[in-house]
C-alpha cells in the first residue's frame, strides 16, 4: 500500500516524505506544483488542490495511510474542504490519518476527528525552521532584531516532527491520540543566537526592539494587522505549551528530541557572513546570548498549539 502525503513540499511535509521513505514506504506526495516538487524520484508526485476536491479523484486510491494539512488557498485559510476530502479518503479505504495541527480547531480537522479514520493529530510548538527568518539580516549585518529576547521557546525540529509523522501512520497505538510536538530544551533568543553564531563561526548581535518598534517591522513586511498582535500576545506572554518540553518526541522516535544546536549545524550555510561584514563583533550583555544575558513563504509555526498563524506545512 502507499502512503499520501499532502503538503509534501511544505517544511514539515518534505520531512515525512524523507521519513517514510527511509521506513521503506511507498509514497504519493501531493502538490499544486508537481513540475517543480524537487522530491526524490522513487517518489510518486501528482498534482491538485485540496481546496478543489473535485480534481483529486483517484488521488486516494490504494492509500493505507494520509497526512493531513489543514489549511489551503490564499494567506493559509483554514480549508473549508474536510467533509468531501474525509469522504473521499474512506470510500477509497484509507485506514490511518495524521493531521499537522495549524494552530486552532479547523473543519479539515474536526471531519477527520468524527470520521472511522485512525486519527492522530500532531501539535508541534515553533519550528526550529523559524530561525531561516534572520538569514538576511544575520548575513547583512550579524544582527538578529526581535522583542522580548528573553521569551522561551521549547521549539522543534522539523525531523522530529515528520518522523512522529511516519511512525502514527505506519505503526500501531496511535489512533485517537494527540501528541504535542517540543524540542529537548527550552531556548531564549540569545539563546537561539548563540547556537547560530557557533554553528556558522562567528557572533550574532541581538537587538531588542519594542514591542512598537516590532509591530511596525512586521506591517511594513506585509504582516496582516492579525498576525501582528497575535505574535505580539505569545512572545510577550508565551503560553505554557509553547515553553514547556513535552516527553512525546522521545516516546514516539525512541531517541531524544533533535536539539537546535544540530539544526543551526544543519543549515550553518544560510547563515554565513557576507565578505563585506566579515571581521570581529563588539561582545556585550545583548551579544551572542551570553549566559545570564536573558512560499513559499519562510516557515512559522504556532508559538502554542492554541492559536493560529501563518506557517509553511
Amino acid at each position: 500500500m502507499t502512503v499520501l502525503v499532502t503538503g509534501a513540499t511544505g517544511t514539515v511535509g518534505r520531512q515525512v516524505v524523507a521519513e517514510l521513505l527511509a521506513r521503506g514506504e511507498r509514497v504519493r506526495a501531493l502538490t499544486r506544483e508537481p513540475g517543480s516538487a524537487g522530491l526524490p524520484g522513487e517518489v510518486e508526485v501528482v498534482g491538485g488542490d485540496l481546496t478543489e476536491p473535485e480534481g483529486l479523484e483517484g488521488v486516494f486510491d490504494g492509500v493505507s495511510g494520509v497526512h493531513l494539512i489543514t489549511f489551503g488557498g490564499a494567506l493559509f485559510a483554514p480549508l473549508e474542504t474536510g467533509e468531501r476530502l474525509v469522504a473521499m479518503a474512506e470510500a477509497a479505504g484509507v485506514r490511518r490519518a495524521t493531521v499537522l495541527f495549524g494552530g486552532g480547531e479547523t473543519p479539515l480537522q474536526e471531519a477527520v476527528c468524527g470520521s472511522g479514520l485512525e486519527w492522530t493529530v500532531l501539535m508541534p510548538v515553533e519550528f526550529m525552521a523559524n530561525a531561516l527568518e534572520w538569514a538576511p539580516d544575520i548575513r547583512a549585518t550579524s544582527t538578529v532584531s526581535e522583542p522580548f529576547p528573553g521569551r522561551l521557546s521549547a521549539m522543534v525540529h522539523e525531523r522530529d516532527i515528520g518522523a512522529c509523522a511516519a511512525v502514527a501512520l505506519t505503526e500501531e497505538g496511535h489512533a485517537g491520540q494527540t501528541y504535542t510536538l517540543t524540542g529537548p530544551e527550552v531556548l531564549t533568543v540569545y539563546d537561539k543566537v548563540a547556537a547560530l553564531g557557533r554553528a556558522r563561526g562567528a557572533g550574532v548581535r541581538v537587538e531588542e526592539l519594542t514591542p512598537g518598534e516590532a509591530g511596525e517591522r512586521w506591517r511594513a513586511a506585509g504582516m496582516a494587522e492579525e498576525v501582528v498582535g497575535f505574535l505580539l500576545e505569545v512572545y510577550g506572554a508565551t503560553p505554557v505549551e509553547g515553553r514547556t518540553v513535552d516527553p512525546a518526541v522521545p516516546r514516539l522516535l525512541g531517541r531524544p528530541a533533535l536539539r537546535f544546536e544540530e539544526w543551526a549545524r544543519e543549515h550553518a550555510e544560510r547563515f554565513h557572513l557576507r565578505p563585506s561584514v566579515r571581521g570581529p563583533l563588539p561582545v556585550g550583555p545583548r551579544s551572542e546570548g551570553e549566559a545570564g544575558a536573558h512560499r513559499e513563504p519562510e516557515p512559522r509555526a504556532p508559538a502554542s498549539p492554541s492559536r493560529r498563524t501563518p506557517w509553511n506545512p
